[in-house]
């Protein structure tokens, strides 16, 4: 009997990030790209590398984590599909997919990936939203944290909201953002064509400032020209970031997007 093609599969993944050491795999700890590659294994046999659209964090979740792989098997997609997440834990699953180009690379190919960060904003702190928010228990002033937040916008330098890179670039697209709220959730947006390790969270650690009236908005801009590596701080807690979307060019787009 003929061997099945080689073909290219994109899938989308949504994971509670609380008990991972983040996407990228690691020796002897867990990690979501170790989960999914064990799962894959089970499911065809064959020893699958994976391309992940973002490199989580530990502790951060995601809804639209994207995924590339080459495969040979005769198994349908949707059919695959169900397998793969019949050996996933709990806390990971694949909720869509899509064959896709040979070229494809979910990390090359995208355009921009959005991101939410959610505070919550209350006196008393919530169990049950815990491992999903960054308790914050005095008010914040989200007109301040707005104001400031369009100084992110447009191609610029975001070294301050990073560690070393050691002579990598540091600029990035900021192509929109928006604090919001809503009861008692206040709600951090952003969408850029990529980001730096640990940008999103230095951001809001900072924009946290500015609520609290601890920082100004033109200290906040400070922060963003002095181009020094930490200086954005304190670094928010990983629980609250959530991987919303990825999103690449129309002729590129995965389904389910």
């Amino acid at each position: 009997m003929e061997s099945p093609p080689s073909r290219k599969l994109a899938l989308i993944i949504e994971y509670d990030g609380t008990r991972y050491h983040g996407f990228q795999t690691q020796i002897g700890v867990p990690t979501i790209q170790g989960a999914l590659e064990s799962a894959l294994a089970k499911v065809t046999g064959e020893k699958i590398r994976i391309v992940g659209a973002g490199r989580t964090d530990a502790g951060v979740h995601a809804i639209g984590q994207v995924i590339s792989f080459k495969y040979v098997s005769r198994l349908s997609l949707q059919t695959l599909i169900r397998a793969v997440n019949f050996y996933l834990p709990m806390d990971i699953a694949v909720k869509a997919g899509n064959m896709v180009e040979d070229s494809f690379n979910a990390r090359r190919d995208a355009i921009s990936r959005e991101y939410r960060y959610t505070i919550l904003n209350s006196p008393t702190p919530s169990p049950l939203q815990r491992d999903y928010t960054y308790f914050v228990p005095v008010p914040l002033d989200i007109d301040a944290m707005n104001e400031a937040c369009q100084a992110l916008l447009g191609k610029q330098d975001f070294a301050s909201f990073t560690g070393p890179m050691r002579g990598k670039r540091t600029e990035r697209s900021v192509y929109e953002v928006k604090a919001s709220r809503e009861g008692e959730s206040v709600f951090f947006d952003v969408v850029a064509d990529s980001f730096l390790p640990k940008q999103v969270r230095s951001t809001v650690g900072s924009l946290v400032k500015v609520g609290l009236g601890k920082l100004t908005v033109e200290g906040f801009k400070a922060i963003i020209q002095a181009r020094r590596p930490g200086l954005a701080a304190p670094v928010a807690p990983a629980q609250g970031l959530c991987l919303m979307k990825v999103n690449y060019p129309e002729h590129k787009l995965v389904k389910g997007q």
